[in-house]
């Protein structure tokens, strides 16, 4: 009777130190993995401006949105914390590249397909042009972006990148380069970003 009061003591012992094992290696997993979820804080943007450079294309685009800059990657179709949107008028038809076929008058909305964390542009299509490269932080935003024409509702018309920044994008030409569409150009606007209801400092 000694004898299986002593194994039972063993295998209940081992059975709870089986268990304990198992809390003490799944807790810390679950850990992680909140912790791996929480997104930094966002920042809050809006501008309106127009654009032009690639050719007699002229572009007006408005809009606004909010973003977690820690989110952006430039691998496709990776699930980003940011969004964008707003409307776009093409003042002069476009002839080139992203938004060709876009004629003046025509325009309607453009929305966010991906938070990017950086891209290359040019504000003008001539080749002696330096290429430069824009970074997402909280003073630049890029934005993998879809544009919509009416009657083609919620099929996109054209697919063009988007910056928006605080600052000037390109200090080489005359006056504040501030926003840039892919294929169009850049161009001066009105543009703000704030975090949690403050502006950003510069």
């Amino acid at each position: 009777m000694q004898v299986v009061r002593s194994t039972f003591a063993l295998c209940v012992g081992l059975a709870l130190a089986a268990c304990s094992d198992k809390q003490s290696t799944t807790y810390p997993t679950r850990t992680l993995s909140a912790s791996a979820d929480r997104v930094g804080s966002k920042v809050g943007f809006g501008f309106h401006g127009s654009v032009t450079g690639f050719g007699p294309g002229v572009v007006n685009l408005t809009g606004g949105g909010s973003y977690d800059p820690a989110t952006a990657t430039n691998i496709v179709s990776s699930e980003t914390v940011g969004h964008g949107s707003g409307g776009f008028s093409c003042l002069n038809t476009v002839e080139r590249l992203n938004l060709n076929g876009c004629e003046t008058g025509q325009g309607v909305r453009w929305d966010t397909e991906q938070l990017l964390a950086s891209t290359g542009f040019k504000c003008t299509g001539a080749a002696t042009e330096p290429g430069k490269t824009a970074f997402t932080d909280e003073h630049t935003v890029v934005l993998q972006s879809d544009f919509y024409r009416a009657g083609d509702a919620n099929d996109e018309s054209f697919r063009a990148k988007i910056i928006v920044a605080d600052h000037d994008l390109d200090a080489s030409r005359d006056g504040v380069q501030n926003i840039w569409i892919q294929g169009v150009g850049c161009g001066s606007g009105t543009v703000n970003f704030s975090e949690a209801g403050r502006p950003l400092a510069n």
